[in-house]
């Protein structure tokens, strides 16, 4: 295959489990295997993940994990994250179920301890986007400072089939900054459901307005005197927590973990499919497959 014609899906695995799990359980319907094991979430990632193939029609396709809870960012900043709670209860047997199915389907699960799916991300991408085109899906909106000459991001919006794609081409047309500076702006402006705060007292609105002004936190911070009294007062007070919350928001993009091309190529076999979805004994899988091929 011509490298030039290479389309490299890197899928956020977390982000498709979680909103196929609760797609499918606000009724308080799990899905249930024979042996009592749910299976909603592993239903709902699926109908996600082929929606996304289909849309987009890659070559080839990875998809990344996080593993634990405890990462590098937790160790510089005991709170983060710690405002979420634990998994439910039946979304955790099927955690491991789910890398098993995408096993099935040929697609290399990538993840290793003490470090996000987002920095597997940001690392296959700088990786792979040296020769080829990168295509991330995800639903966080932090993996869009990746965005570059060769990475574009699809952000998954509300119901199936329903995406936001970034380039860098218009970029700065819909977001109102550089891809770079998503990490200067949750610097600023923190990130509540990572639970850091960044610079109290500054909102987005504020963090923006800094920024096109001024281009980084470097310069903001060059020109601290410049600033309204109370803003420079605020930035002062919360200097230590700023560059913290900055390296907290940077996807950290040299993880040492590889993938060959080789192993990511798409080519599902539906038989291997159908063995896998068989030995789970779910019919709602089952009948899922047969109508996806």
């Amino acid at each position: 295959m011509d490298n030039n014609s290479n389309k490299i899906m890197l899928i956020d695995g977390m982000a498709l489990l979680f909103r196929g799990f609760f797609a499918t359980s606000f009724t308080g319907n799990f899905m249930l295997s024979n042996k009592g094991v749910p299976t909603n979430a592993v239903f709902g990632f699926l109908k996600y993940f082929m929606d996304a193939i289909q849309t987009f029609g890659p070559t080839h396709v990875i998809c990344c994990w996080d593993m634990g809870s405890k990462t590098f960012r937790t160790e510089l900043f005991e709170g983060y994250k710690a405002n979420r709670g634990e998994p439910p209860l039946e979304l955790v047997p099927q955690f491991d179920l789910i890398k098993e199915v995408v096993a099935s389907f040929d697609v290399p699960n990538v993840g290793i301890e003490g470090y996000e799916a987002d920095d597997c991300i940001g690392t296959l991408s700088r990786l792979y986007g040296v020769d080829h085109d990168v295509l991330i899906v995800t639903g966080d909106q932090d993996i869009l400072q990746l965005v570059d000459e060769t990475v574009s991001v699809a952000i998954m919006k509300k119901g199936q089939g329903n995406y936001a794609v970034y380039q860098q081409d218009d970029f700065f047309e819909q977001v109102g900054l550089k891809p770079q500076q998503i990490i200067e702006l949750k610097g600023l402006m923190g990130d509540p459901s990572d639970n850091y705060p960044g610079v109290k007292g500054i909102g987005e609105k504020t963090a923006m307005k800094l920024l096109i002004e001024y281009g980084s936190i470097e310069c903001i911070l060059q020109n601290l005197n410049a600033l309204p009294k109370g803003m420079k007062k605020k930035i002062e007070e919360n200097i230590d927590m700023l560059h913290l919350s900055k390296k907290l928001a940077e996807i950290y993009r040299e993880v040492p973990i590889s993938c060959s091309l080789e192993s990511a190529l798409w080519q599902m076999d539906g038989n291997k499919v159908r063995d896998k979805f068989k030995e789970l004994e779910s019919s709602a899988l089952m009948k899922w497959i047969e109508k996806v091929g």
